[in-house]
């Protein structure tokens, strides 16, 4: 895979997409307290779209959300700082081209609007549901969205595979006889 991008060019991207992303996460769920915070689930368009407020303790879909509060911090806090870091010194210095970099950049700002949330409340703000019937997501948030939408930007790639089978060697074919060559 080519790499497409400048550093400089992924430094601006990347600082534009945290401002945008982790902004609009953290702005929405300022609202979401000021507004939805003890109040009754909001149901729209027939009920497919929900507004339901809730603080998850947990990760994805309340995934160790039961565990004592210093182990969860290691895991929720520390450890997906870690990683964190980690992805970012990835996406700034790893060969990519921009789809795979604007992917992992918003997997990147949607983990870091979720951090904020767990080292400032220890949980983090949730109020967005979709379905139909009793066929329904968890409750999310923007910082969701932004992981979400990057890793399905990625299923393609994972899908297809980066891994390039060897170009044969050149061997002249064979001839039949009676044929020219």
């Amino acid at each position: 895979m080519r790499d497409s991008m400048s550093r400089t060019s992924r430094l601006r991207l990347m600082l534009v997409l945290l401002v945008s992303l982790v902004g609009c996460d953290q702005a929405s769920k300022q609202y979401a307290v000021t507004h939805w915070e003890n109040q009754p689930r909001q149901s729209y368009l027939n009920d497919v779209f929900r507004i339901e407020y809730a603080e998850n303790r947990g990760a994805f879909l309340s995934l160790f959300g039961n565990l004592e509060p210093a182990v969860r911090y290691a895991i929720l806090v520390v450890g997906n700082g870690v990683l964190l870091v980690a992805l970012a010194v990835a996406i700034h210095w790893l060969p990519m081209d921009r789809w795979n970099f604007l992917a992992w950049a918003m997997v990147f700002a949607g983990g870091i609007g979720n951090l904020i949330d767990r080292i400032r409340i220890n949980a983090v703000i949730d109020f967005l549901n979709l379905g139909i019937g009793p066929l329904r997501t968890g409750i999310f948030n923007v910082a969701d969205m932004a992981i979400t939408a990057g890793f399905v930007m990625l299923l393609p790639q994972i899908f297809r595979g980066d891994i390039q089978e060897p170009e044969a060697a050149s061997v002249p074919a064979a001839t039949t006889p009676g044929t020219p060559s």
